[in-house]
């Protein structure tokens, strides 16, 4: 695959077994020279305020998610998400990803 158009879906992960929410989105995926994937994409729908709410947090945790494809399961490639202020968003790849992150939660 040099180039993708059309829809693909990001998994945010919690473990191997849980996966927390699934983001549709309209994706353009171009592969580079040495292989790497990048990609920019928009939601497929807009997110209402609770789903607007769900992203951010999980952004704010860790913006490593898994991206699945028309007839996939599950998302096998890790990409990392950066949302652009218009909501555009870009994904590269994060094969090096081993799927742990620290965080810390302020409960006060």
């Amino acid at each position: 695959m040099d180039r993708f158009v059309g829809q693909g879906r990001l998994e945010w992960w919690a473990n191997q077994s849980t996966c927390l929410e699934m983001y549709d989105i309209d994706i353009t995926v171009t592969v580079d020279a040495v292989g790497k994937l990048r990609a920019t994409g928009r939601h497929a729908k807009s997110l209402d305020t609770t789903q607007r709410e769900g992203w951010d947090f999980l952004m704010e945790m860790d913006p490593h998610f898994s991206l699945a494809f028309p007839g996939d399961d599950r998302g096998g490639i890790t990409v990392r998400v950066v949302e652009a202020e218009k909501g555009t968003l870009s994904l590269t790849e994060a094969p090096d990803r081993d799927g742990s992150a620290n965080v810390t939660f302020d409960l006060t």
